[in-house]
């Protein structure tokens, strides 16, 4: 009956009542209902949050048998709720739990081998079980076995697979994969690109509380992604998110501060942020702080501070500060002037598809700087950049059609150029 009461089956839903049922059954020594009562105090189900009744709870259910509350112990373990965080014991409650058959702990089981929480890593298990899971209806498994078919992990990417599993997931209520689903969308993963999509998808996981897709939303309103734009919005919910703790919103933030979106200019406020957002190890903040240091924004010029930062976002992974690395080493920028390792580095951004880094190798190419001089070779690459939006590129390739670089002269294309960058 309180179950009914609980999840509105043949009535309405009614959490006290449901929760007056589970401590009455308890009492009368109903060990289904002793975990259940732990549910109640975990979620605040019907009553007020109480985590140290929450873990005695499920400890008596676990103690008399109940598999769920084994696997529920494993959560307070692995979580701190009620307990000290203990993950090795997190992770032997959760093996115990799944080899008893129950279908939620196979998840977390999972989860333990994917991040190595208790155990050692093992991602092709973790797929295993996640696998297992899903097809036993764990519906948090369905998404968790996309995040694998999408990223690769224990088993070979297969996109196309990762969308089909999030759209599952999503449909049967997982908010994590409404979000999930949304990013297929706005970048064409398994699917066609569909930004109106992406951005419903997004409206609705940030309205049912993914605190990431606050941040997706955002963006959609700064870059005009499904929507049409409008930046006042996006400052606000990159504002919101920072606020909840989505650090990518945090740098984000600082791009408004910096560049006026959406609210006044504020080079200070910028600084902060980035330098906040990269102390919570935002690999997107560090090279946005070195930046600020390089040029003095938000506070003193910091030559050696700038390159040290690039040095880290760009051992990172963050193709734009190894262009940046590179404008240090060509300028002598926080390191000794190196026109070799310059040219190495603009050519490794280019190959990662960064825009400057194409203009700037495009620039090696036509000065001589770390390499031979090579004007056919500088024309190509200040096209491909022009190609996709390089405005300094675009000015460049107007001026090889104006001199003749590496092309034949051609004014009348070099006016056209000049007038589109302009």
């Amino acid at each position: 009956l309180a179950y009914c009461y609980e999840y509105g089956i043949g009535t309405e839903k009614d959490k006290f009542r449901a929760f007056g049922l589970y401590k009455e059954a308890a009492e009368k020594g109903n060990i289904d209902a002793i975990n259940n009562l732990g549910k109640c105090y975990q979620n605040g189900i019907g009553t007020e949050k109480d985590e140290i009744r929450t873990f005695k709870l499920y400890e008596e259910a676990a103690g008399k048998g109940i598999i769920n509350a084994i696997n529920n112990l494993g959560y307070c373990y692995q979580n701190g709720i009620g307990i000290e965080k203990n993950e090795i014991k997190a992770f032997e409650l959760y093996k115990e739990a799944a080899e008893k058959g129950d279908i939620y702990a196979i998840n977390n089981l999972a989860d333990c081998y994917e991040y190595g929480t208790g155990t050692e890593k093992d991602e092709t298990r973790a797929f295993e079980l996640y696998k297992e899971a899903a097809e036993k209806g764990v519906i948090d498994a369905i998404n968790n076995l996309a995040d694998c078919y999408e990223y690769g992990t224990g088993t070979e990417k297969d996109e196309i697979r990762a969308f089909e599993l999030y759209k599952e997931a999503a449909e049967k209520g997982v908010i994590d994969a409404i979000n999930s689903l949304a990013i297929c969308y706005n970048y064409g993963t398994g699917t066609e690109k569909d930004e109106t999509r992406a951005f419903k998808l997004y409206k609705e996981a940030s309205e049912k509380g993914v605190i990431d897709a606050i941040n997706s939303l955002a963006y959609c309103y700064q870059n005009g992604i499904g929507t049409e734009k409008y930046e006042v919005r996006a400052f606000e919910l990159y504002e919101e998110a920072a606020g909840k703790g989505v650090i990518n919103a945090i740098n984000n933030l600082g791009c408004c501060y910096q560049n006026g979106i959406g609210t006044e200019k504020d080079e200070i406020r910028a600084f902060k942020s980035y330098k906040e957002a990269a102390e919570k190890k935002n690999i997107y903040a560090i090279n946005n702080l070195g930046k600020c240091y390089q040029n003095g924004i938000g506070t003193e010029k910091d030559e050696v501070r700038a390159f040290e930062l690039y040095e880290e976002a760009a051992g990172k992974g963050i193709i734009n500060a190894i262009n940046n690395l590179g404008c240090c080493y060509q300028n002598g920028v926080g390191t000794e002037k190196d026109e070799t390792k310059a040219f190495e580095l603009y050519k490794e951004a280019a190959e990662k598809g960064d825009i400057y880094a194409i203009n700037n190798l495009g620039n090696c190419y036509y000065c001589g700087t770390g390499t031979e001089k090579d004007e056919i070779k500088a024309f190509e690459l200040y096209k491909e950049a022009a190609e996709k939006g390089g405005i300094n590129a675009i000015d460049n390739l107007g001026n090889c059609y104006y001199y003749g670089i590496g092309i034949e002269k051609n004014k009348s294309k070099a006016f056209s150029l000049w007038k589109g960058a302009a």
